[in-house]
């Protein structure tokens, strides 16, 4: 079987997992010293992690798809025959991408193991960033360990969301993950961890996209926009043809390219604009040609209950209104 067809069956994969296990709300690991609560799940290994400069190790269940957002040595073990395909997501700051590393790797690939690492997220077939907003290919997104040499990988991603996808079969098989948090100094294509908050997204003389991704429904305030356009743009109709724009995107999922535009705006603001999102994922994104320096500052926070649309029944467009 091709690398690429492996790889789609792998997202196929995830996609239906993810719509059992994965609820439409993040869910992190607590930075705390304690244990985070643990959702019992019979789809389990066991796992450890070392904080790094201490003695002190953490013991839990790692369950078949989760979420991690804190750094660390994380070893992981298969305690009983399965043949399980599970995935790790990664998520970091804003300002920060993620570094990986594996190391100490005892699988079979003869047998079917595998461990991939995804340079972003995939998410009910989905991925982020959309191959419109990253700067790589889809296949060079994606290393797979079975045909990597040294059997020890690093990586970093693009962004401040990675993930690792794996499957053991045999007992007492695993590896272990490195997970680092790394500056970055011209964040983009950023998955945000929190329903509310602000941010100021900077594109320097790049031509490139970038995307503020907030898996709730939220109200979304532009409090300042600084775009540069070429004279020559004025005649051109819409946004899109000027070339540096910001478009407000709502959607059920988190390809950018699969989301309906729900307003763009090139031209200069100071002061507030508004809109309520009331969808899955609310984003920000901002399209640069890379003539001029490009910045966009915006807050967010979550809607109340009362401020979503009732539920309708036999809908396919489930929570996913604009005013």
């Amino acid at each position: 079987m091709s690398p690429s067809v492996r790889t789609e069956l792998l997202f196929l994969f995830l996609s239906l997992s993810s719509r059992t296990v994965l609820s439409r709300y993040i869910e992190v690991r607590s930075t705390s010293p304690k244990p985070a609560y643990v959702v019992p799940d019979s789809q389990t290994c066991t796992f450890r992690r070392t904080i790094p400069q201490t003695d002190y190790i953490l013991f839990s269940t790692w369950r078949c798809l989760d979420m991690l957002a804190i750094e660390g040595h994380f070893t992981f073990v298969a305690s009983s025959p399965q043949q399980l395909s599970c995935a790790a997501f990664i998520i970091g700051e804003p300002s920060e991408v993620i570094g990986l590393e594996l190391s100490d790797v005892n699988i079979d690939c003869d047998v079917g193991d595998f461990i991939k690492i995804f340079d972003g997220w995939v998410l009910k077939g989905e991925k982020f960033p959309s191959s419109q907003d990253h700067p790589l290919p889809l296949h060079q997104r994606y290393t797979d360990i079975c045909s990597s040499t040294p059997p020890s990988h690093a990586s970093r991603s693009s962004q401040n969301v990675a993930m690792v996808f794996f499957r053991i079969h045999n007992p007492d098989s695993g590896f272990t993950l490195v997970v680092k948090k790394l500056p970055n100094p011209f964040p983009c294509n950023i998955m945000s961890q929190s329903p509310e908050g602000s941010f100021t997204m900077v594109m320097p003389h790049q031509h490139r996209n970038c995307s503020f991704s907030i898996i709730y429904p939220v109200e979304i305030q532009l409090a300042q926009l600084s775009l540069e356009q070429a004279k020559s743009n004025e005649l051109s109709s819409g946004c899109s043809g000027s070339g540096d724009y910001v478009e407000l995107l709502g959607g059920n999922g988190v390809d950018t390219s699969r989301m309906f535009p729900v307003a763009d705006l090139c031209f200069p603001l100071s002061g507030l604009a508004q809109m309520k999102i009331s969808c899955d994922n609310s984003v920000v994104r901002l399209v640069s040609s890379g003539n001029y320096i490009n910045r966009v500052s915006f807050r967010y926070r979550l809607l109340e209950r009362h401020q979503l649309p009732e539920a309708q029944e036999n809908s396919l467009d489930n929570m996913c209104n604009v005013e």
